[in-house]
């Protein structure tokens, strides 16, 4: 029988745990879709097969987000702060409209204009589909709306229950973590040795830059941050969130986007691990959508303890020199559990969203 008051594993062995459960459904399934010899061909019955394909389909991140917003938030009177979240989407979105404005003439291609609005958007080299900007707004705000409601109601119980608290005894945010750089320079060092020698026929040109922004964009803010934070992740909504994205990626790029024409790869930037049974879909795309939540649980969890700590960001993250001594907290008390309730926030005296 599970002893109920176990204590729950640390966040090193969670952060282990959720590796764990990412590779037990991709070792199999990297196996069987290796196994396709002869991957099949969608052929188009018509000269435009999905009309407005790309725009309607930006609905699977517009849905969840409107259902947690208008229903999930208000219906369990949960809290959100307003300001962490806004500034942390300010902090990430933009890093997708960079990844369009300076590298889709080198990472991407749009061949089906019939699928969008053909309202060109700005971009070096050439102009983006509209769609791409907002892919990439709706992408950040729905990922972090959801890793927040999990972590503040479904998995509330794993979740630091005393934020200002907290946040009033850490010293500085900014906490370098060797591990990450080492593995960033590993993983890109890696995709680039891939292509090199191993790559698909006429895949070897070129170096892995898709790749190589996707874990500069990851692996920054963990090597700046992650010691600190993650104690403050919420790993089990994490995980539910990156499961959830990937079935919406795979979903998305899969069956619709990569067959219909509504984007595809440039291979002279890619690393050259092409998934055939899945029309091509390069390596790359399963990794982003494990880096988008892994980059924003990071980043969202640093804004709030910077906002609950009281303290100016420069003091928040470089430290003042002297550690912040204990504060009375509105709304706590010294004997209140560590834990929520499902039905009550943990941002409590923190502006809120959603209510």
């Amino acid at each position: 029988m599970t002893d109920i008051n176990k204590r729950p594993p640390s966040p090193a062995l969670s952060a282990a745990i959720v590796l764990g459960m990412l590779m037990m459904v991709a070792v199999p399934a990297a196996i069987t879709l290796h196994s396709v010899r002869s991957p099949a061909t969608l052929v188009a019955t018509s000269a435009n097969p999905s009309p407005y394909g790309y725009t309607w389909s930006l609905l699977l991140f517009v849905v969840p987000i409107l259902i947690i917003l208008l229903w999930f938030l208000p219906s369990e009177g949960l809290e959100i702060p307003q300001r962490a979240f806004w500034r942390t989407i300010v902090i990430l979105a933009p890093l997708g409209w960079l990844l369009d404005f300076l590298f889709a003439q080198y990472f991407f291609c749009f061949p089906n204009p019939q699928a969008t609005l053909e309202i060109h958007a700005w971009a070096l080299g050439g102009p983006v589909p509209i769609e791409e900007y907002v892919f990439y707004s709706t992408g950040f705000i729905a990922v972090l709306l959801l890793y927040v409601w999990l972590g503040e109601y479904w998995l509330a119980a794993y979740s630091v229950s005393d934020y200002p608290g907290e946040a009033r005894k850490i010293i500085r945010l900014l906490r370098f973590h060797p591990t990450s750089l080492i593995l960033g320079a590993v993983l890109t060092g890696a995709a680039w040795f891939y292509k090199k020698h191993f790559a698909a026929v006429g895949a070897h040109d070129g170096f892995p830059g898709y790749f190589t922004f996707l874990v500069a964009g990851a692996l920054v803010p963990s090597v700046s941050f992650f010691p600190v934070a993650r104690r403050f992740i919420n790993w089990r909504a994490f995980s539910l969130t990156v499961f959830f994205m990937l079935l919406i990626s795979l979903l998305w790029e899969v069956t619709l986007a990569l067959p219909y024409g509504w984007w595809s790869f440039q291979h002279r930037q890619m690393i050259g691990l092409f998934i055939g049974a899945w029309d091509d879909l390069p390596i790359e795309e399963v990794c982003v959508w494990i880096a988008v939540p892994y980059a924003t649980a990071i980043v969202f969890e640093i804004v709030k303890l910077w906002q609950a700590s009281g303290r100016t960001m420069k003091e928040a993250l470089l430290g003042s020199g002297v550690a912040p001594g204990p504060r009375a907290v509105i709304g706590t008390h010294p004997e209140s559990p560590r834990r929520c309730p499902a039905n009550h926030s943990s941002y409590s005296g923190l502006d809120s969203l959603g209510r």
